[in-house]
């Protein structure tokens, strides 16, 4: 009776064990297995790469949205102007037409006053004997001035939905650089490699070769490094590559485009071999993703990536087969 009532306890526990033993078993082999760290390591050298064009490709759209926005504002502030310019005339067409309107014209005051076609109103203004010369060139200047609002007014409207259609580029570039952006990060916290930098480091001192605004540029250069790599930034709390070599280089009074797609169009008559690079030329990277500032005895100076800071490297070590060709400044 004892072994039969032991028996009969020890059944459901057993099954019970069982079927916790089969689910677990089966949760395993469905859950997926962390990646290791060189598999880690390997999409983080593919993600830094596909940010590296994705960064510029956005620094690219952000710039033509600036372009847009400062184009649409100067055309907004001479549609202002043209406004003032047709109100005040617009007084003096009144005194005229009530003048007129007086000894015996034929249009009345509130006519003239609620008229919005400028060439209406010079019609019915403008009968035989009654403009005298100076009330004629009243017109004409009212009649210039609304003409000049209505194109710039068409001009500001063009403008306007072209910087409305690049922003919402831009935020579309945004969106996509952002998540490339927190899956390297999550990445390098996983490595123990994520660097936050110091936004107010006072970098090292430059005692290279370099000469002239080449040495000035370098000598800026060397100062930030320390601080933090950020996608879109031009210091000077923190950089992106070409951000960075933009800042170095107007410290030495050489005004660079934003971009490395633009630094390099721009440098297209300053090109030099990678043979005869001296300290100073700005380097790019095949597929014009990222670019850095060389410093001499092979060494590059340069704001990498997400989670890094600004730094000098071995040009040969990190660069070896990458490069692309060089600018001299």
């Amino acid at each position: 009776m004892l072994v039969r009532s032991v028996r009969k306890r020890l059944v459901p526990a057993v099954a019970g064990l069982a079927v916790a033993v089969l689910v677990t078993s089966q949760g395993s082999a469905a859950a997926e297995p962390r990646p290791t760290v060189a598999q880690a390591q390997a999409r983080l050298d593919k993600l830094q790469d596909q940010a590296d064009k994705m960064v510029e490709r956005y620094n690219t759209v952000a710039e033509r949205y600036k372009a847009a926005k400062k184009k649409y504002n100067a055309l907004d502030r001479e549609l202002g102007r043209e406004r003032d310019k047709v109100d005040t005339l617009r007084q003096d067409v009144v005194s005229t037409a009530s003048n007129m309107y007086q000894y015996g014209g034929m249009m009345s005051v509130p006519g003239v006053i609620s008229q919005d076609d400028p060439a209406r109103l010079l019609a019915g203004l403008s009968v035989a004997g009654q403009v005298s010369a100076g009330q004629a060139r009243t017109l004409e200047e009212f009649d210039a001035a609304t003409k000049g609002l209505r194109t710039r007014r068409g001009k500001a409207k063009e403008a306007y939905d072209d910087m409305a259609k690049v922003l919402a580029d831009v935020a579309k570039e945004k969106k996509q650089v952002e998540k490339l952006v927190g899956e390297q990060e999550s990445l390098l916290r996983r490595l123990n490699r994520f660097n936050p930098g110091n936004p107010n480091s006072v970098g090292i001192k430059y005692d290279g070769a370099a000469s002239g605004n080449a040495k000035v540029a370098l000598q800026f250069a060397y100062a930030q490094v320390g601080k933090p790599y950020r996608y879109g930034a031009t210091g000077p709390a923190a950089y992106d590559c070409s951000g960075f070599a933009q800042a170095s280089w107007a410290k030495a009074g050489v005004k660079l485009p934003r971009t490395t797609y633009q630094q390099w169009a721009w440098g297209a008559k300053r090109r030099v071999s990678l043979n005869d690079i001296q300290p100073g030329d700005l380097l790019f990277s095949n597929g014009l993703g990222h670019m850095g500032i060389y410093a001499g005895s092979g060494k590059m100076v340069h704001a990498p990536h997400t989670g890094d800071v600004v730094r000098v490297v071995s040009l040969d070590s990190y660069y070896r087969g990458r490069l692309i060709g060089a600018v001299r400044p």
